[in-house]
């Protein structure tokens, strides 16, 4: 012990006078940026509900009578609308406080579980988040820009939704898996040709994944009209019910929908973290997103990364579908997603196409449509939290906006953008 100990002295030594800087400077050092990193997302997020409650106060008629009768009554309905509108919205998110603690207070399970199911059902809505904000953050991450998230989801509830309902007598062990990775396999697949095609042709992959996307609204409509369709339904593009064997358990009675998707999603948060930063596979996809040119000049393989970031990122958008299928609808209709692959865009530019960024958001947006239910008993439209969503997005694509609101000074060490790669073309 005695031997090491001068050692280990003398590397910190070594390292201090490298660096200029001893263990404990190096250490705030970190802080301080990590600070820096999250302080603009999180001015983003307070502007944009800033901009949400005009948005809320010039559509609300209450507001307008109240100002016809005099400006102080219109000035104290704008304040009560505002505070009953986003009281709804974090309660509608989060749960009520008071009734939490009574509900823990009387320890009652049942109440419990009622009282924290807003919180609860933020998780399942964040869960899809997670899934289709990976799929969007690791072609980022890869100089790729995939737009296919929405239509690889819909391919991944199909093939997912197959699975659980032709394959029978599987014990729920083999049979739930067995679907889930049916899901991300159509997902990977609907990733996999338009990667070949940017690898091979140098298609442009925006166009292509959009009109991938089409194919596969138009495909799953068949589907559900034909080979899909649940007998006895009248028409209607709806399939049967999954069997039991191939559902994601449910940990509570209905209507509590929490379910093991969640922590399966966060550990692919994970898994695509470990894949990225601490592989050699993770280490060339960033390469070629970063600077293909060099990295062809390195001798990477730039065809194989491309195909490879995109079929991974479909495989990714394919088990959001699969998760909404096999833990929360246990069906398949046409109204499966409200737009997950759409919104993941802004998910990965929000959460800086990082894993944990990814998830944060995730949490955030889930949370968000989860309180817009409640909003709405008060009137105001679902379309408020959209454009909330969209306003973030702007304010985080947009620092300098920010900044100058804010008169926050640019960091010395800013950060490039992580995706350039393919926006300007296709490198082979």
């Amino acid at each position: 012990m005695s031997e090491n100990k001068p050692k280990q002295d003398a590397g910190k030594v070594f390292l201090e006078e490298v660096t200029g800087q001893s263990e404990e400077a190096q250490r705030i050092k970190g802080w301080r940026k990590t600070g820096r990193t999250l302080v603009v997302p999180l001015l983003a997020i307070f502007t944009g509900l800033v901009f949400g409650a005009i948005f809320i106060v010039v559509t609300s008629e209450d507001v307008y009578a109240a100002f016809r009768v005099s400006f102080g009554s219109g000035m104290a309905t704008v304040w009560k609308t505002i505070i009953q509108s986003y009281q709804a919205l974090f309660t509608g998110a989060l749960g009520d406080p008071a009734r939490i603690i009574s509900a823990l207070q009387s320890g009652n399970p049942l109440e419990i579980r009622r009282a924290v199911n807003p919180i609860l059902e933020s998780l399942v809505n964040a869960t899809p988040y997670i899934f289709a904000g990976l799929a969007v953050a690791l072609g980022f991450r890869s100089g790729l820009f995939n737009i296919g998230v929405e239509g690889q989801l819909f391919i991944g509830a199909a093939a997912a939704t197959a699975v659980g309902i032709f394959v029978k007598g599987l014990p729920q062990i083999i049979h739930a898996p067995l679907a889930f990775l049916a899901g991300a396999l159509g997902g990977a697949l609907w990733g996999f040709i338009p990667g070949w095609l940017k690898a091979k042709t140098g298609a442009h992959e925006v166009i292509n994944t959009i009109m991938m996307n089409w194919i596969a609204f138009r495909l799953t409509e068949w589907l559900l009209s034909g080979p899909l369709t649940r007998p006895g339904s009248g028409g209607l593009p709806i399939s049967p019910i999954i069997e039991k064997s191939a559902e994601i358990p449910q940990f509570f009675p209905p209507p509590i929908r929490f379910h093991l998707g969640f922590f399966i999603a966060l550990a692919f948060a994970y898994a695509v973290h470990w894949l990225l930063f601490k592989t050699t596979w993770g280490f060339d996809l960033r390469t070629v997103g970063a600077n293909p040119n060099a990295a062809k000049y390195a001798g990477m393989n730039i065809t194989k990364n491309i195909v490879l970031a995109m079929t991974l990122s479909g495989a990714l958008a394919g088990m959001a579908g699969a998760n909404q299928i096999l833990a929360v609808n246990r069906s398949m209709a046409l109204g499966l997603s409200p737009g997950y692959g759409f919104d993941s865009i802004a998910l990965a530019l929000l959460g800086n196409s990082t894993p944990m960024g990814v998830v944060l958001a995730s949490l955030l947006f889930g949370a968000l449509r989860n309180g817009a239910t409640r909003m709405e008993l008060l009137y105001i439209p679902n379309d408020i939290i959209s454009i909330i969503q969209a306003l973030i997005l702007a304010f985080v694509a947009a620092p300098a906006i920010i900044r100058t609101i804010y008169r926050i000074r640019v960091p010395k060490e800013a950060e490039e953008a992580v995706f350039t790669g393919s926006w300007g073309g296709g490198n082979k």
